[in-house]
Order: structure tokens, then C-alpha cells, then sequence
């Protein structure tokens, strides 16, 4: 989907760039807009010729259920005016990188078999962050399939120490 983040990319960087002393709360919106807009359905309504650009706008936030500054009411307003309500997901996540790039961070996700206690995630996210060698934004989803263990997602790197993965790995090495 490069065509996406293409679009995308100006609309983030221009909210970036618009938001600089409230970046924490721009974001908080700007995800809640995100979800709302990944529905097809809405989208599909969106599309409609028969339906105004200000009706597709108070569906949005009213599915949203947030109140918006007058800032992100601008933003989403040109979003729909534009017809880029589809690529409202990507901008949400090019915006979260340009963030996380400005402080040092990464989001990082962790694929638990089970329920991590909140003092035991806080072992695991000093562990990953020297592992990873900066500060992670952890969050955290359960995975049954995992058997025990972790998975961690951080951007395009991987880290499996499950039980699938190595029960896998011993798969591999006694049929080769």
C-alpha cells in the first residue's frame, strides 16, 4: 500500500508540524479518528455522492464519542473534504513514527500466551529496551497459540522466545 502512506504522508507531517506543543493529545484523537475511520462500512457511507461532507463529519465524531479541538476539527473536516478518510489509519501511524522518531522511542507490541502482571511487564519492558537498545511503548496482547512465553514486535524486528517458536525451530532441526 505505498499509494496509502503516499497520500498519507503529508497529512501527518502537516498535523506534526501543527500540533508540536500537544503532540501526546493530537495523537490520543488522531488514533480514536483512526479506528473509526478503518470501518468499512463508514467508508463505504463516506463514498455516497448523495452524502454531504458535513454529515459524513458528525457521524465520525459522533461514532468517535470525543470532543474535538478546534485544531483536530479542521484537520478531520479537510480530511473528508478531500476524500481522504481511507488513509486516516495511516496517517494516525506515520504520525505515531514522526512522534516516536522526535523522542527516541519505538512502539513495540508483546504477544503473551497469558495475562502479564503490571510489575513483571515492568521487567520486561527494562529488558526489551536494553535488548533493543531505546525506549518501547509496550503493548501488550494475549496469543493462547504461544503456548508460554513472549513474541515481541518492534517495527520491522522480531523477537520469538515462545514455546510455538521454539517447539518449531526443534520441528525444523529433526526433519532436516
Amino acid at each position: 500500500m505505498a499509494e496509502l502512506a503516499t497520500i498519507a504522508r503529508p497529512y501527518a507531517e502537516a498535523l506534526f508540524d501543527a500540533s508540536k506543543n500537544d503532540l501526546d493529545g493530537s495523537l490520543q484523537w488522531l488514533d480514536a479518528l483512526a479506528a473509526v475511520a478503518g470501518n468499512p462500512q463508514l467508508r463505504q457511507y463516506a463514498g455516497n455522492p448523495k452524502v454531504s461532507d458535513k454529515q459524513v463529519y458528525d457521524l465520525v465524531t459522533e461514532v468517535a464519542r470525543l470532543q474535538l479541538p478546534p485544531a483536530g476539527q479542521n484537520f478531520l473536516r479537510t480530511v473528508i473534504a478531500n476524500g481522504r478518510l481511507a488513509a486516516l489509519p495511516e496517517i494516525a501511524q506515520q504520525f505515531r513514527a514522526m512522534k516516536n522518531a522526535q523522542g527516541g522511542s519505538s512502539d513495540a507490541v508483546v504477544h503473551s500466551a497469558f495475562p502479564i502482571a503490571p510489575d513483571a511487564l515492568g521487567r520486561v519492558a527494562q529488558a526489551l529496551e536494553k535488548r533493543f537498545g531505546r525506549k518501547l511503548n509496550l503493548t501488550v496482547q494475549e496469543d493462547p497459540s504461544l503456548i508460554g512465553g513472549i513474541r515481541v514486535v518492534v517495527g520491522d524486528e522480531v523477537l520469538d522466545t515462545s514455546v510455538k517458536a521454539r517447539l518449531e525451530q526443534m520441528k525444523v532441526a529433526l526433519t532436516a
